[in-house]
């Protein structure tokens, strides 16, 4: 009653308080009761929105509809990606942002973007995950120039297509396990994310568990929220309750966004789970996700064979025995996903006694019949054995594929396994039809009759007895505003490595090609210098007499000639070279001598066209001295003058650079001879090589163990010398004698009579056991300079003379190298020799056709694309895409050096090494598919005392070009011992081509089937 009288006072003091107002008369009800009615009616709405959630439907389904987005041209303003989580990394969309900026940095351009809608991005900004329609089953998929399949990559390999092919019992078994009223249709609307009754008691467990730790915790996670979990949270677990809390809220969201009727999502969110749930990492497979890959990666199981022992239907459900080892190994798998590292690996009889419980519990819940039930008791799950069969899974990808793929693996700067892996699409510039024709001729070219039939076998040629051991690679690219297009990539070898990029190959006189187009850029750059000059002006044109080919400009452009550019080149290419091998040649710092590949040549003064056309050696060696020459020589004043003037200041310079890269090649021959040795092995590979004697012997080890006392070295010298050991007095003499202080490095060595610098490597590493060569290298300068100081105090000016040409050749390489690297060279640097020009700096049919393309282009280098778009997360709320950015060619050629160039490549097929491919490509359509080309041998040889000894490889190259669209490359090689047995020279790849002229014309001409529309 004093309660009541309360609240009637307090309510008449907030309400009759009002002006005119009159108190109600009548009954009144407690407020109490008021109360109590409110929560019963709040208890009752609550009780059904939870068993229909109506209003969840209602709110969220409306919401989700407002998450939106569209792809836009361009790259969007706002855009906000995936920054961790399992799913959004493997898939790549966390990685976009930094893919993107590798793309933009190596010279591509976002084409579109994804826009994400403000009340999206809102939802992002707040930690829900992006609701969308995500991908279960996708990977990497490469597109040829006509939007055919080259490679299409799925992860996982196995699975579930639908949900109706689940078989029931898979369905019912981990619903009892996970979420057992998730498929409820009395509830259409259900929220699938939360299970009240669950959650509950898993909030419940947690408050007890902090009370009491003996409590035991259950989870209360649904289906929904644990695909929400390894999907997109940190690591894919959850680290605490607002963790928990923004995986059922984006679940939530996630399920109504189709339509407020859930169960076709519910339905969705069991075969996703089936397909994707994660189930550890095994080796020599990697990480392991969906119950199709789970039975195969862990028990080796046939993934179809066991659905259909399952389903109950088909000859496996016939067998016992399989049907209950199904069931037990699926059964062990929907448990293994609670601690799959646990339970795959340390605990798997844990995980066998957990299977037996679910099993019994399944029989109670009337899922399985007892018969069942003990039939699967009975079984034991057996592992598979992952040393003796490895879960490897065979995914074979062809030439063309793999060197987009490596190429795009380099690109975004991941690996092979984890660019399969992307939700990506690859649209390629390959001409997917003509690839699978070529890797088919290639692939018979082991069959004999096959090679025959293609004119194949023959002196020079193949030999019916060893054509396994010959390997081909080819390349074809097609020239288009929009740059160099590969057309054909591939290769006869079954590794990942392409031959065309991958490689360094000597591939013999195809160097020619490079020095010929050095030799006329020079020409045209003396053009460009004096052509302009008066006649007087040009006679004082003052030339070094080592400078040949000035003076040959001067010359010619000082006679009754025509002095265009285009004249001027075609005199130079009318120039004679000696081809006598009867000369040795001072190059790489020693005597060389050079032959010829046909001796008749030998006695004659070919012009470089005639040389160009049948490969002569001698004269290109010539030609390139030539070069060398100008390079050092050309312009008063330059540093060659120094070898004319004995008190040049610089001639020290040099002498001290020679003397510092000498005494590095000398340091590092020693530096391989005494790696991986004990300091005893290092002490005796030394003296083991002296010639016994007391000086020499007392010079090496007083050098080695300076503070060593007489004593040892008389014990020293006792066990190297035995009888012969020197006395007590003579001992002490040397020990003296021989004293750090008393003899440099140079005169112990000379007194010892090994090298100074092997001495002193042998001290330094015994010093520092840890050392580097490069540590070794810089330690090292002052006993370098050192070791040569006889070079700076003789009175010998001719040896100075040769060892600073040598410096001054190096010099000119590093020249010849940045014209050649400006034209596609590989490499980062030429081997300063004469032999280059017969290709001892190596090169790769790739940059070839790369140099091929700039003379078929008129000497404009064009981009080469193998990629023409790229797509990452198609259909998602980061769906991005790229392309090549539009460039304009640089020029790198005068147009009349490239004009005379490809005019002297078509003269090697109309009269040169390559004449039995004239005539093989007719165009019936009219096109100009005239061919060019320079073909090149390399035999490539240890050499021992001067001689040729152990083959490493043989290869022959014709790089080419078809008309004025199409280059490229063919190479035939063989690597190893074997490549001795081999004769075959550059005749082999040229008529390899010419046999597969019929292939290449079905495509080269445009026509139906072609494959690649042509380019505008």
């Amino acid at each position: 009653m004093f309660d009541q009288r309360i609240g009637e006072k307090l309510h008449t003091a907030r309400i009759g308080d009002s002006p005119g107002y009159q108190a109600p008369t009548g009954f009144r009800l407690p407020w109490q009761l008021v109360l109590l009615i409110v929560c019963a009616v709040a208890a009752m709405l609550l009780r059904r929105e939870i068993q229909t959630s109506y209003w969840q439907a209602r709110e969220l389904s409306g919401y989700a509809d407002t998450l939106r987005h569209h792809v836009a041209p361009g790259p969007a303003d706002h855009i906000r990606f995936p920054v961790q989580g399992p799913f959004d990394e493997r898939m790549g969309y966390a990685g976009i942002p930094t893919f993107t900026t590798r793309l933009q940095e190596r010279g591509f351009e976002i084409a579109e973007q994804s826009r994400q809608d403000d009340a999206l991005r809102s939802h992002l900004e707040r930690g829900w995950f992006a609701p969308y329609a995500e991908k279960t089953h996708t990977g990497l998929t490469v597109l040829d120039c006509s939007r055919e399949s080259l490679h299409a990559f799925r992860y996982p390999y196995r699975r579930f297509e639908s949900f109706e092919s689940v078989p029931p019992v898979v369905v019912q078994a981990l619903l009892f396990i996970e979420n057992r009223d998730l498929l409820d249709p009395e509830r259409p609307q259900m929220n699938p994310a939360v299970d009240w009754v669950r959650f509950t008691r898993a909030v419940l467990a947690q408050l007890g568990s902090h009370i009491d730790s003996d409590i035991d915790t259950h989870g209360g996670s649904t289906l929904a929220t644990q695909i929400e979990k390894y999907r997109h949270s940190p690591g894919g677990i959850t680290h605490d309750a607002r963790e928990k809390l923004r995986q059922m809220v984006s679940a939530s969201v996630r399920a109504y966004q189709q339509s407020a009727d859930t169960l076709p999502t519910r339905r969705q969110l069991v075969l996703d789970y089936l397909n994707t749930v994660p189930l550890s990492a095994a080796p020599r497979h990697g990480e392991v996700h969906g119950l199709g890959d789970g039975l195969w990666v862990w028990f080796g199981t046939d993934f179809e064979g066991a659905m259909v022992a399952l389903s109950g239907s088909g000859a496996e459900a016939q067998d016992p025995a399989a049907r209950a080892l199904a069931l037990r190994q699926a059964v062990a798998l929907m448990i293994a996903h609670r601690r799959p590292s646990w339970y795959l690996a340390q605990g798997r009889q844990d995980l066998d006694r957990a299977t037996d419980a679910h099993l019994r519990l399944l029989t109670e819940a009337g899922i399985i019949d007892a018969a069942w039930r003990d039939a699967a008791l009975r079984q034991t799950l057996v592992f598979r054995d992952m040393v003796k069969n490895p879960p490897r899974q065979p995914f074979p990808a062809s030439k063309g594929a793999t060197a987009v793929r490596t190429k795009l693996a380099g690109l975004l700067g991941t690996s092979l396994h984890s660019l399969d892996r992307l939700d990506a699409q690859a649209s390629t510039t390959l001409n997917g039809k003509l690839q699978e024709a070529v890797s088919a001729y290639l692939g018979r070219l082991t069959d004999p009759a096959f090679a025959s039939s293609q004119g194949l076998m023959g002196e020079r040629l193949l030999q019916p007895d060893i054509l396994g051991g010959v390997r081909y690679s080819f390349t074809l690219l097609e020239s288009t505003p929009q740059g160099n297009l590969v057309r054909v990539q591939t290769d006869t070898t079954q590794q990942p490595l392409d031959i065309n990029e991958g490689s360094k190959l000597e591939l013999g006189s195809t160097a020619k090609l490079r020095v010929l187009a050095t030799y006329l850029e020079l020409v045209a750059e003396l053009h460009g210098r004096l052509a302009l000059l008066e006649p007087a002006a040009l006679k004082a044109t003052e030339v070094s007499p080592q400078d040949s080919l000035s003076r040959w400009a001067v010359q010619y452009l000082s006679g009754p000639n025509d002095r265009s550019l285009g004249a001027m080149l075609e005199a130079a290419m009318e120039r004679r070279f000696s081809a006598s091998p009867h000369q040795q040649f001072f190059t790489g710092g020693g005597l060389h001598s050079f032959h010829n590949f046909n001796r008749k040549d030998d006695t004659r003064q070919p012009t470089l066209r005639e040389s160009m056309q049948a490969s002569i050696n001698l004269p290109f060696v010539r030609l390139l001295q030539e070069i060398v020459h100008h390079t050092i020589y050309q312009g008063p004043g330059g540093t060659a003058r120094l070898l004319e003037d004995n008190l040049d200041p610089r001639r020290q310079a040099y002498l001290a650079l020679f003397a510092d890269r000498e005494g590095q090649a000398f340091l590092r021959r020693f530096w391989r001879k005494t790696d991986n040795r004990t300091p005893a092995e290092l002490r005796a590979m030394l003296l083991d090589g002296l010639r016994p004697g007391a000086d020499r012997l007392t010079a090496v080890f007083r050098y080695l163990e300076p503070t060593a006392s007489p004593e040892a070295l008389a014990a020293f010298l006792s066990a190297r010398l035995g009888d012969k050991a020197p006395t007590e007095p003579r001992v002490a003499e040397l020990h003296a004698r021989f004293a750090l202080e008393a003899f440099d490095l140079p005169d112990r060595g000379y007194v010892a009579r090994v090298h100074p610098l092997e001495l002193w490597l042998v001290a330094y590493r015994l010093q520092h056991p840890r050392a580097t060569l490069g540590e070794a290298i810089a330690a090292s300068a002052t006993e370098r300079q050192a070791v040569y100081r006889w070079l700076f105090r003789t009175r010998a000016k001719n040896a100075q003379d040769a060892r600073i040409h040598t410096m001054l050749e190096v010099e000119a390489f590093l020249e010849i190298h940045r014209r050649w690297a400006r034209l596609g060279y590989p490499f980062g640097h030429l081997v300063p020799s004469l032999a280059t020009a017969l290709g001892s700096s190596g090169d790769r049919p790739a940059a070839l056709a790369e140099l091929m393309g700039i003379v078929v282009n008129g000497g404009i280098r064009r981009p080469t694309h193998r990629i023409s778009d790229l797509r990452f997360a198609q259909g998602t709320p980061w769906e991005t895409a790229l392309r090549p950015t539009p460039l304009v060619g640089e020029r790198v050629m005068a147009p009349e050096v490239a004009q005379t160039l490809k005019k002297a490549l078509s003269e090697v097929v109309e009269a040169g090494t390559a004449r039995r491919l004239a005539g093989s490509f007719q165009s019936a359509s009219g096109d100009d598919l005239s061919p060019g080309g320079k073909t090149g041998t390399g035999d490539n040889r240890v050499v021992v005392n001067g001689r040729g000894g152990l083959a490493l490889n043989r290869t022959a190259t014709f790089v080419f070009y078809l008309g004025p669209r199409h280059f490229g490359s063919v190479t035939a090689y063989v690597v190893g011992s074997n490549a001795a047995d081999h004769r075959f020279t550059s005749g082999l790849p040229v008529q390899l081509l010419r046999s597969m002229a019929p292939v290449l014309m079905a495509h080269l001409e445009g026509g139906p089937g072609s494959g690649c529309p042509r380019e505008p």
